[in-house]
């Protein structure tokens, strides 16, 4: 399993989400406004429909959405403010960051970004410092209890995705960013329920550390995440199953 979803894994039984979800609400609005920019029909607009699933699977008021895709798509005065930036930064013990931001003010949003980082053991890198280490990707999580690995594999493979991996319940899914939906509408015709559809970033290598340099990066990850600004945090941080065990 990628550190991307033992992540993820760790923060569900914390039980993380569900103490912020208002912030994760305020987030998601935003990322629906920016995608929204490309147009408000989700029939049409692959990235818009991708966030809203997740939106909806996160339980957000139907008239939350509806709002952010008015206010992104220019339908009211309040829409049309936002962008998205990326910044490349280092945590500590080498460890790679790319951050994806969704801001009003990038002077405010950088200024959080440096300040969690320097707190965590990090720094600011340039731009194009570690972007190289990543590579855009379609990402699929899929629940497999009572499915078949068999199955799941062949099916991947024959809708275009590039590659499989299979871990605790869940199976994860790669493929071209073009390939994306194509992979995924074949999941869906077969009932397959999907946890996860969207775009990521893969890094190329990966460091492993030691379960408590591990930890060290792992709370400034969330550290980053917590900021209002922040979309999504990429590492190159391999989490083992030594760290994995004692994180839980």
């Amino acid at each position: 399993m990628s550190g991307h979803s033992k992540w993820a894994t760790i923060k569900r039984k914390k039980g993380a989400a569900d103490a912020k979800r208002g912030q994760m609400f305020t987030k998601l609005a935003r990322e629906i406004q920016l995608a929204a920019r490309q147009g408000p029909d989700t029939n049409f607009n692959f990235r818009l429909r991708l966030i809203v699933e997740k939106a909806r699977a996160e339980n957000m008021p139907k008239e939350n959405i509806e709002r952010a895709i008015k206010r992104g798509a220019g339908l009211d005065s309040e829409g049309g403010q936002l962008e998205e930036v990326t910044y490349e930064g280092y945590g500590p013990h080498g460890v790679a960051f790319l951050m994806q931001a969704v801001t009003d003010n990038r002077n405010r949003t950088v200024s959080e970004i440096r300040r969690a980082l320097t707190r965590g053991g990090g720094s600011m890198g340039e731009s194009g410092s570690v972007g190289w280490l990543f590579e855009s990707k379609g990402y699929i999580v899929i629940s497999m209890e009572g499915k078949d690995e068999d199955k799941v594999f062949e099916l991947a493979l024959d809708a275009g995705a590039e590659d499989v991996q299979f871990g605790e319940e869940i199976a994860e899914i790669y493929t071209d960013p073009s390939d994306l939906q194509t992979v995924r509408q074949a999941f869906e015709d077969a009932r397959y329920k999907m946890e996860v559809a969207e775009l990521t970033m893969q890094p190329k290598t990966l460091i492993s550390l030691s379960p408590a340099d591990t930890l060290q990066v792992l709370n400034l990850v969330e550290a980053l995440e917590e900021l209002d600004d922040m979309s999504k945090v990429y590492s190159n941080l391999e989490i083992s199953d030594e760290a994995l065990a004692e994180l839980a």
